[in-house]
């Protein structure tokens, strides 16, 4: 059989310490998300005024994109399989963005009017 080994007395940290340090850590990661948000505001955008001196105001929304063609789930499906043949590895798609450029459709012309055959 098994000796029982002996329980080690710890004393516990006082509950309140604990709670203070952690108001504080909290309070920090605060205004450390507030300076890199405000970091990352536009450039365009009036510089803050003091906290002190009155209340910010309000902040403006940022302006709407255009609404984007919606791509089905049986779409994505299609495109992460021909990926998946084509690359021969499964892949995980984070992003589809729909294309539009002149150029794709110049040089599909181009393609299409080269395959046709030259009368001589």
């Amino acid at each position: 059989m098994k000796k029982a080994t002996p329980v080690k007395k710890v004393q516990a940290p006082d509950l309140g310490q604990v709670l203070a340090e952690l108001q504080a850590q909290l309070a920090a990661v605060a205004e450390r998300l507030e300076r890199l948000e405000a970091r990352a505001a536009p450039a365009a955008a009036a510089p803050e005024a003091p906290a002190a001196a009155a209340p910010s105001p309000r902040a403006t929304p940022a302006p709407e994109r255009p609404a984007e063609p919606s791509i089905s789930e049986e779409e994505v499906l299609a495109i992460s399989g021909a990926l998946a043949a084509y690359l021969g590895v499964r892949l995980r798609i984070r992003q589809i963005r729909l294309l539009s450029s002149p150029a794709w459709a110049q040089q599909g012309r181009v393609s299409i009017q080269a395959s046709h055959r030259l009368h001589n």
